[in-house]
């Protein structure tokens, strides 16, 4: 792991320690409650959890709640069994269902166990609905909130990931930015840098930490390369001679008229190509095509360059990722592992939080056109 995410990953520590000292008046072993749903909030609280064991282990009680957002085995409980990170103390199983009645089953958990657990603070990641419940659940009940990956913006409210990500930063009492983009965002939303201690909801502290997901890419590429080097014969893939897809965004997943705009091309692509297209699909886009695209599912699954597979393995993941000739997806992590593999990308959406990527050439923002 690379010295300059330890330092990253201290001064988070640091800054969460001195708050409470300062809020509090004492000092005492904190008690932080880690909260995930999705499998990138699970790779990305390894991180935090590799620091704590190795560096804070006695000044620092990590406790995990997994949501269960992510319902699917492969989706999510795999990536503690392969990376051999500590498995969720707390496992609500919420599982798919509307963004209402999900979100709402997951506050009422949340509030379980906060009240149960009394941590000194809630550590959130990223964008989802498991973020947004975190954050209201704890603001709520006055537990202090940590946002890793705040100030990321879109400026599409139309986008759940979006209001997710406004509403869960200004519940936060420590917000970390991973880019200057994202810093910027926060200070025009009127976030103070210059704050003093004893912070709080209601007197933030921001700060440009970097990403988290950097390290953690190179921290697991040479172990994918290790464990997963066998997936690739096993799919008759050569390495830079393959194009990876990823598709599971209600906003392509659930119209079928885009769904198929974007798998027709595809398939047409890779037939004049005669280029492989590895596409581990999300349940929701398995379940799209087979409820309303039958045909189109049975064409791919029969094309010779078409190799659609069940959602892979974090390491898996990273390997196909890193030995890829491009990648299209519409998932804001992918694209940003991209760059980091320095893979070129394109996007299927009409924007994206991670404008750096577009900025500097290796992501393309491409809008599908629906069919009729």
């Amino acid at each position: 792991m690379s010295v300059s995410f330890f330092l990253c990953l201290e001064e988070k520590i640091i800054s969460l320690t001195n708050t409470i000292i300062l809020s509090n008046g004492i000092m005492s072993n904190i008690k932080l409650l880690n909260i995930v749903g999705a499998r990138p909030q699970i790779i990305k609280s390894s991180a935090i959890s590799r620091a704590i064991r190795l560096n804070f282990a006695s000044e620092i009680t990590e406790i995990t709640l997994h949501t269960g957002q992510h319902y699917d085995k492969e989706m999510s409980e795999v990536f503690f069994d392969e990376l051999e990170i500590h498995k969720p103390d707390f496992n609500l199983g919420v599982g798919s269902a509307p963004h209402g009645r999900q979100t709402a089953a997951m506050i009422t958990g949340i509030e379980e166990v906060l009240l149960t657990e009394k941590p000194d603070a809630v550590l959130l990641y990223g964008d989802t609905n498991s973020t947004l419940a975190g954050a209201i659940a704890a603001a709520k009940l006055h537990f202090p909130v940590i946002h890793i990956e705040a100030g990321l913006r879109s400026f599409n409210k139309s986008m759940p990931e979006e209001l997710n990500r406004i509403i869960s930063d200004h519940s936060s009492t420590l917000l970390f930015a991973p880019t200057n983009a994202a810093f910027k965002n926060l200070i025009n939303e009127g976030f103070r840098p210059e704050n003093s201690p004893p912070y709080t909801v209601d007197n933030p502290k921001i700060y440009f930490t970097g990403d988290i997901m950097y390290d953690n890419s190179l921290f697991f590429a040479e172990l994918a390369e290790r464990k997963k080097s066998p997936l690739l014969e096993s799919m008759a893939l050569e390495r830079n001679n393959f194009i990876l897809v990823t598709i599971h965004r209600d906003i392509n997943t659930d119209d079928t008229g885009r769904l198929e705009a974007i798998l027709s091309t595809l398939k047409n692509m890779a037939a004049e190509y005669s280029m492989p297209f590895v596409m581990p699909f999300h349940p929701r886009t398995i379940n799209s095509l087979k409820s309303g695209l039958r045909n189109l599912f049975d064409d791919l699954s029969n094309c010779s360059f078409i190799r659609i597979i069940p959602p892979v393995s974090y390491l898996s993941m990273t390997l196909l990722e890193k030995t890829c000739g491009m990648i299209i997806t519409d998932s804001g992590g992918v694209q940003k592992e991209s760059h980091f593999f320095r893979k070129p990308c394109i996007v299927l959406r009409k924007e994206t939080e991670w404008i750096e990527l577009v900025a500097n050439g290796t992501v393309k923002l491409v809008m599908p056109i629906r069919s009729p």
